[in-house]
């Protein structure tokens, strides 16, 4: 019997590089497509994944890395743009998603697998709105796709728990805004778990997963469980609003962006789902709190 060659876009990134390792444990031929690759990243990739380095938006380019594909699975993504304006969520989430359906169309690619995320297409966040543009051309498509949708994704050297770690190295206070704001923090390998088995599974076409753990966190537990973890004694400040939306104008522009103002948008709603996506896919969703010096191993 064949291997299945899956295509993934974004296969150098957090969640790539576990489902990528999960996919070749199962016997999977994997093209991992990237932009560019520095040096620590292209060691985490395993060797048995090909890497071909190309212009992911550009349709000749996926055309012609797609010709013998049987899936393709889209995590590009970014957390923060340049600017405040939309246009670089607008290029990454919908422009990629795009010309992607057009490249998989052409070439008679038929299985795509979406990462999106929870809230996609509500609030005011360019996030968010993004995500949910690229969802409609997904939903359009007419191809065998399937859109899964995480909370925060934790796991070691995440952009969750590891951020807040930074910060508290040397913050003995840490004024936080919407600290009241809730998660439902999804372990990584749960979330690489999710994308095989809709991959294995052709019930989730045309369906859409929301990914959560089983425990829903304040953003403020989240800064404490960070902080307790290390042994550390930190006190948590939660800020008013017009303050918290201060902050972020200023974190936009600190070296690492630890906030932004299209981050405080996105605070502005509750990342959790009683639609467990997980369960439905056959898993069993990790609770984080114990993984957490695992997490923290890896920042």
């Amino acid at each position: 019997m064949a291997r299945r060659h899956v295509v993934i876009l974004g296969g150098t990134g957090f969640v790539g590089r576990h489902l990528v390792a999960r996919l070749l444990q199962g016997g999977d031929r994997i093209t991992v497509l990237s932009r560019g690759v520095d040096s620590g990243k292209r060691a985490q990739l395993p060797r048995e994944a090909s890497l071909i380095e190309g212009d992911v938006g550009s349709v000749d380019f996926l055309r012609a890395v797609l010709d013998d594909a049987d899936a393709v699975v889209n995590l590009v993504g970014i957390l923060n743009e340049r600017g405040d304006d939309g246009a670089g969520f607008e290029q990454v989430f919908v422009g990629i998603t795009q010309a992607l359906i057009t490249a998989m169309r052409d070439m008679n690619v038929r299985r795509l697998l979406q990462m999106s995320a929870l809230n996609a297409g509500h609030g005011d966040s360019h996030y968010l709105q993004a995500r949910g543009r690229a969802e409609q051309h997904v939903r359009g498509s007419k191809l065998d796709w399937t859109l899964l949708r995480p909370s925060v994704i934790a796991g070691p050297g995440d952009g969750l728990f590891c951020r807040f770690d930074a910060l508290l190295r040397y913050a003995p206070v840490l004024p936080i805004g919407r600290a009241g704001a809730k998660f439902q923090p999804v372990w990584v390998g749960d979330v690489a778990e999710a994308y095989v088995r809709a991959l294995d599974d052709p019930r989730s076409i045309g369906e859409s997963y929301d990914l959560v753990g089983p425990d829903v966190m304040t953003l403020a537990q989240i800064v404490q469980l960070s902080a307790r973890a290390r042994g550390r004694h930190r006190a948590v400040i939660p800020l008013p609003d017009a303050l918290g939306k201060l902050q972020a104008g200023i974190g936009e522009f600190l070296p690492g962006k630890p906030i932004s103002r299209d981050n405080w948008r996105s605070l502005q709603l509750d990342s959790i789902s009683f639609n467990d996506g997980l369960r439905r896919l056959g898993i069993t969703p990790t609770a984080v709190e114990p993984k957490i010096a695992e997490i923290l191993a890896g920042c």
